[in-house]
């Protein structure tokens, strides 16, 4: 009977440890206020916030956040920034409010977060916490109609990756990890207590057209397109910049290997010599030889990243050039009635 419990209770723990995917990421929506407050405040300036919250099953519920002071390059103001957010929590926890880290939420200009700065974010809050979300939230995408908010996390494969710093083209073949597998996208629920939606509710207005209803049918989407394509073509530069370095890479490795090639003919020939007058060969590797050092390949990440941003952009202009096609033939069918 004994063995049986502690058999029982030991997979009892064993299933336990078994983490449950990440489905859903379900946030207040007194949350989502306060992160488009903060970010369009300071807008177009980039800001970052904790967000705090309960990790419960697959879903990650955030039912709180507040904001990081504007950072800069001191080390003693980068010190004060942590004080203050140690106080944040301590205060928080005295008043009984989740003070439970589940992320950190931050603002994007035209979607460009895609940076290595964000993967090392990412990978210090893996450390201490097992799942952890970034918000982002894009005031200049919001102004075109649409609430920009999107929960990310980095990819399983991608942080072993990381963690070993080998992203070579050997190892991403063996792992199958391309570009488009850095980053993975939660889905969002926004969700509110029966008291809030009730006050929602008596707030509603009579009318059924709300203010973002007509910011769907601006048609001014002329600085948002020449602002997306301005960083596409940057974007563009950047891919080619890194494509060089691998072609000055393979170069390298082509020249190298034809003087190994050369090298080891030249030494084979002087064996043959050895043997023909009775003396020893001579070994066909040198280590000391600089033709047998091998060249380091160059990182991929920086460059799955760039394709990341560019992707964001065609499809941010793909999605405002349909859109604004759609608005202009709805006012011509009303300018022709």
């Amino acid at each position: 009977m004994a063995n049986s419990m502690a058999r029982s209770f030991l997979q009892v723990a064993a299933t336990e440890e078994v983490a449950t995917p990440l489905r859903v990421v379900q946030i207040e929506g007194l949350v989502v206020l306060k992160i488009i407050k903060h970010c369009k405040e300071f807008s177009p300036a980039l800001v970052t916030g904790q967000l705090l919250g309960l990790d419960v099953g697959s879903v990650l519920e955030v039912t709180n956040c507040f904001p990081f002071p504007i950072q800069e390059e001191d080390e003693e103001i980068e010190a004060d920034g942590a004080n203050y957010q140690l106080d944040m929590m301590r205060c928080l926890r005295e008043v009984n409010v989740d003070n439970n880290t589940v992320g950190w939420y931050q603002s994007t200009l035209l979607g460009c977060f895609q940076t290595v700065e964000l993967i090392e974010t990412f990978m210090n809050y893996q450390e201490n916490i097992r799942r952890c979300v970034c918000i982002i939230y894009d005031p200049s995408r919001s102004n075109q109609g649409a609430l920009a908010l999107k929960a990310l996390k980095l990819s399983d494969s991608f942080m072993d990756l990381y963690r070993n710093n080998n992203f070579t083209g050997e190892k991403l073949r063996e792992k199958n990890l391309s570009w488009v597998d850095i980053f993975e996208e939660i889905p969002i629920k926004v969700s509110n207590s029966a008291l809030v939606s009730a006050f929602m509710t008596e707030l509603e207005a009579d009318t059924p057209v709300t203010q973002c209803d007509y910011d769907r049918l601006r048609l001014s989407s002329g600085p948002f397109l020449a602002r997306n394509v301005e960083f596409l073509i940057e974007c563009m530069d950047d891919l080619s910049a890194e494509q060089q370095k691998f072609q000055y890479y393979y170069r390298n490795l082509t020249r190298q290997q034809a003087q190994q090639q050369a090298w080891l003919q030249k030494r084979r020939d002087e064996n043959k010599a050895r043997k023909a007058a009775g003396e020893e060969p001579l070994p066909e590797e040198d280590p000391a030889n600089p033709i047998f050092k091998p060249i380091p390949e160059p990182s991929r990440l920086e460059s799955f990243l760039v394709t990341n941003r560019i992707a964001n952009y065609c499809n941010q202009i793909n999605g405002v050039s349909g859109q604004s096609f759609n608005r202009l033939y709805l006012m011509k069918a009303l300018h022709d009635n």
